[in-house]
């Protein structure tokens, strides 16, 4: 696995109790570097998978290999749980506390990601006196300090208004190229995902797999609207939600 930071090979998700599987039969590999931005509508399994990724859900199926080096992924969450009576060097720190006491890899300066997260002058503020976008920026910023293999995102910018949403996502571009970090992303807005994933999957409910994926490279902000990708991603979103709220209504009519 030395180009590969995360690889799954035939991962299924069932409930107790469950008709169907969540997800079966699904692959996927990230590669050391990059960042895979998983899509869909809500009910289908994202964060259910990107838990599975963290050590958080376990698979009912299939296997999850990473590299052997030491290092663990992390999860970042759309609430960013900080503690409200630290401030935020010390909820960044605890981060790098909790990776030494668990016997991990924890080189990571606390005072120096501050600075290159851009939120140093932020360090001695409480959570409450944060707004919701630096919330997630310290929330980032202490998932990092455990220097991870693979920085996991369930829909970090979910809650967060649009122009807020946009700076933060052109901040995670940046942040992941230059820690070299692998990264997943997890969202239901296509454009988020065209524009912070150098791959692009899309994944429905009980679907074999993914449903497609997507090699773009990313796609800056004025180069969204014109990009085939993204008809194609949307028009297979659309249609797939279009027969969710038909199925529905037409069981409550039952």
């Amino acid at each position: 696995m030395s180009a590969s930071a995360v690889r799954v090979t035939g991962a299924a998700k069932r409930y107790p109790g469950a008709d169907a599987d969540v997800f079966s039969r699904l692959d996927l590999e990230v590669a050391a570097g990059e960042t895979f931005a998983l899509v869909g509508p809500s009910g289908c399994g994202k964060s259910t998978l990107v838990r599975a990724l963290a050590g958080l859900e376990p698979l009912s199926d299939g296997r999850i290999e990473r590299a052997d080096d030491g290092r663990h992924p992390v999860l970042v969450s759309q609430r960013p749980a900080l503690l409200p009576w630290l401030d935020v060097r010390e909820n960044v720190r605890l981060g790098h506390r909790f990776a030494q006491n668990a016997g991990r890899r924890a080189a990571v300066d606390v005072d120096e990601l501050l600075v290159d997260f851009g939120v140093a002058h932020l360090a001695d503020r409480y959570p409450d006196g944060l707004s919701g976008g630096q919330r997630q920026l310290v929330a980032v910023a202490r998932a990092m300090a455990v220097d991870p293999d693979v920085l996991l995102l369930d829909e970090p910018f979910a809650a967060l208004d649009p122009a807020a949403r946009e700076t933060l996502q052109d901040w995670l571009r940046t942040l992941v190229d230059r820690r070299g970090v692998a990264a997943v992303i997890v969202t239901h807005d296509p454009d988020e995902a065209l524009h912070l994933g150098h791959r692009v999957g899309l994944m429905l409910r009980g679907a074999v797999g993914l449903a497609r994926t997507w090699d773009t490279g990313r796609l800056d902000r004025d180069a969204l609207a014109a990009a085939p990708a993204r008809a194609e991603l949307l028009s297979l979103y659309e249609t797939r939600v279009r027969a969710g709220r038909g199925a529905a209504r037409t069981a409550e009519a039952a």
